[in-house]
């Protein structure tokens, strides 16, 4: 199944919009065989895509206004007229198929609540992010959309997770951890105490316990379920982690001749390696929850990293995720309540 509408693409968002997003926009084009619109500045993107000769390939849409990447969820309520806004009502209307941005995630989060609505009985969207994890990835979630988070909320994230999971990844009955300081059911903050009571109780989820954050990139379970919160600082850890450990990497195969043939020997696996703990090779995030298909792409990707989140965009429309979501979220006033 495919979907034929464009992809909204927010081309003023982004450490590198807009150039590198235009660039990621020809490249989805005429690479990846997909539709995409840019949304943003017309006298800009068209400059853009002329360095490209794309100015006849890729369509524009104009949006008045832009968010700054540190502006919050607030500046979505001034700007109504922003790339990020102009991208979700094309989605709304049913002018586009999916929205990607690598502008500020606060401002996409609050935007996309506003414009495109939560679905039937989902209390809060969540941003769900891929581990590299091995065979297949692991979804933790959520990743930084809601800082401030409820039990039950943490059980429908873990829900999010899972038909993502078995959708995406077409895995049968995903297994699902929450993540806190222990393994010992008694282990965390009132918060995941409670969580960890509602998700034992709740149908439909395999709730395999607890998790650490030694567990992150070990393949134990299928999902994580955690608070905005900690899945940011969680996130964010794991990926100083892949950083400074290449660039040691990089330091201690360049010490000597010896490093260096060992290094050329494994090359390929080096390389393979390399793209697996990749962010942008991911595509970007999932904000799942929402009436739309909406992928936020790291805010310092450069033009492979907004392709392959168009191309993710594109999957997911493609495939009927969010309504294949929405059949499968139990509403939060049928979830079990134990306080």
């Amino acid at each position: 199944m495919s979907d034929s509408r464009p992809i909204a693409l927010d081309a003023m968002g982004g450490d590198h919009a807009p150039h590198e997003i235009v660039a990621g926009a020809v490249h989805a084009v005429r690479e990846r065989g997909l539709s995409v619109v840019l949304v943003g500045s017309p006298r800009v993107l068209y400059e853009a895509l002329a360095d490209h000769d794309a100015t006849k390939e890729v369509p524009i849409v104009r949006a008045e206004e832009a968010l700054a990447m540190d502006e919050g969820a607030l500046a979505s309520l001034r700007r109504p007229r922003s790339s990020i806004a102009v991208a979700c009502h094309l989605v709304r209307r049913g002018d586009a198929s999916a929205v990607v941005s690598a502008g500020s995630t606060a401002g996409l989060v609050a935007t996309g609540r506003l414009r495109l609505k939560a679905q039937p009985g989902v209390l809060r969207p969540a941003i769900a992010v891929a581990l590299p994890t091995h065979p297949r990835p692991t979804l933790l979630l959520d990743a930084g959309a809601n800082a401030e988070a409820k039990p039950e909320m943490l059980v429908q994230f873990a829900q999010l997770g899972a038909a993502y999971a078995e959708l995406a990844y077409e895995i049968d009955s995903p297994s699902v951890g929450l993540l806190t300081i222990g393994s010992e059911p008694e282990k965390g903050n009132k918060l995941v105490r409670r969580a960890h009571e509602l998700l034992q109780a709740a149908s439909g989820l395999r709730f395999a316990g607890n998790v650490e954050g030694h567990d992150l990139l070990t393949g134990k379970v299928d999902v994580i379920t955690t608070d905005g919160f900690t899945g940011n600082v969680a996130l964010k850890s794991v990926e100083g982690a892949v950083r400074y450990a290449f660039a040691e990497l990089r330091a201690a195969v360049s010490e000597s001749s010896l490093a260096r043939l060992g290094a050329a020997l494994q090359r390929s696996r080096i390389r393979e390696l390399r793209h697996r703990l990749d962010a942008e090779a991911y595509g970007g995030a999932v904000l799942l929850g929402l009436n739309g298909t909406v992928v936020i792409a790291h805010g310092s990707s450069k033009a492979q990293g907004i392709s392959a989140a168009c191309r993710l965009a594109a999957d997911l429309s493609g495939a009927g995720t969010v309504a294949a979501i929405g059949d499968r979220i139990v509403p939060a006033h049928r979830a079990p309540r134990l306080w």
